[in-house]
């Protein structure tokens, strides 16, 4: 008896369950003109969680040949304590003909379900062939009349821009044959010449130029610091004199022990960079200090300033600067004149045209 409950229990709820599903094809009209569109829903009411799987159709496909599908949408609704689904197909058709619609079949839960079968109508437009002088044939291209007066000032507005175009090339070439005048104002920053020559030691401190496979170029470089400090700082050509020379220009000013120390500086360097000789690098060291030394002791207390430079023209140079500025007010008038010229062309042209 318990079995023949279970079995009993089990059909009545498979049955109920069943009961709850229902699936409804509907159109919203059976006929229809050629080219209009039309409708038809496949609608599915089952219990909520249920898994339905809809029939799948590409936008631009065939439902049946003839009837074609231009777009697909989904659409949802609470019936009754139940989820009231529908896929919505919009159909159109572009010949006359009675077209059957199939079943649509829908999967619920796994279990495949079956919609109803429609039929589609599609009319023609009636035309009436009774009376064809009621209908008339499209009209032929006119031929409007051409006149002479329209297009005569868009015509000499055309020839203004010409002449115009060519006056400002003339004016281009013209200008580019000139030479240029700088007359910018520059601002020139003077920095002091101790400052120049401890930056310029910085910076063989930092490229590292003490080892021994680079003596020569340091050497070379660090004399060069030198030469340059005491040409600016002491007023004598010391790039052009030797070591000896510059030696004896200084001892008439300045400090017998710092004269003496850059005296065998300017010695080590001359050997290396001549006698192919090799220094120690504690030797290199102390010739650097010796030239900081050396710089800090004969310095000058000065900042850097900024000098203001105007260039002045000559007479020659300041008629080519008449004339240059002449040109470009011409070049200037010009571009505006053909702006202008165009605009009234084109407006002209929109007023004959349109």
């Amino acid at each position: 008896m318990r079995r023949v409950f279970s079995i009993l229990f089990i059909l009545l709820t498979f049955t109920t369950a069943h009961a709850q599903v229902q699936v409804e094809q509907v159109i919203d009209s059976v006929q229809i003109f050629i080219g209009q569109q039309v409708n038809m829903a496949l609608s599915v009411t089952a219990p909520r969680g249920a898994k339905i799987v809809f029939p799948k159709f590409q936008k631009g496909h065939y439902l049946v040949p003839g009837v074609e599908i231009i777009d697909t949408r989904i659409d949802s609704a609470n019936v009754d304590g139940l989820l009231r689904t529908s896929q919505i197909y919009t159909l159109t058709s572009f010949d006359e003909h009675l077209y059957p619609l199939p079943a649509l079949k829908v999967k619920v839960n796994g279990k495949q379900y079956q919609g109803a079968t429609l039929a589609l109508k599609v009319l023609t437009v009636d035309v009436d062939t009774v009376h064809p002088n009621q209908f008339y044939p499209p009209k032929s291209v006119q031929d409007n009349p051409f006149l002479a007066s329209e297009w005569t000032l868009p015509f000499l507005f055309s020839v203004l821009l010409l002449i115009v175009c060519v006056a400002t090339v003339y004016l281009l070439v013209r200008l580019k044959q000139n030479k240029p005048i700088i007359a910018h104002v520059r601002i020139v920053r003077h920095i002091p010449a101790h400052q120049v020559a401890l930056d310029s030691i910085e910076k063989i401190k930092v490229g590292k130029l003490t080892a021994a496979e680079n003596q020569k170029v340091y050497y070379t470089q660090l004399t060069d610091i030198l030469r340059q400090y005491i040409q600016k700082r002491f007023g004598f050509s010391a790039m052009e004199m030797t070591s000896s020379e510059i030696i004896y220009n200084l001892r008439q000013a300045g400090d017998q022990k710092m004269i003496d120390e850059l005296k065998e500086l300017f010695q080590t360097a001359d050997l290396v960079k001549f006698a192919k000789y090799s220094t120690l690098i504690n030797e290199n060291d102390l010739n650097l200090v010796n030239a900081v030394n050396f710089i800090d002791q004969t310095k000058q207390d000065q900042q850097p300033t900024e000098e203001r430079i105007v260039p002045e023209l000559s007479l020659d140079e300041q008629k080519t600067q008449k004339n240059r500025i002449t040109i470009k007010v011409l070049l200037s008038i010009s571009a505006v004149l053909i702006i202008c010229i165009m605009l009234a062309i084109f407006w002209y042209l929109y007023q004959i045209l349109g």
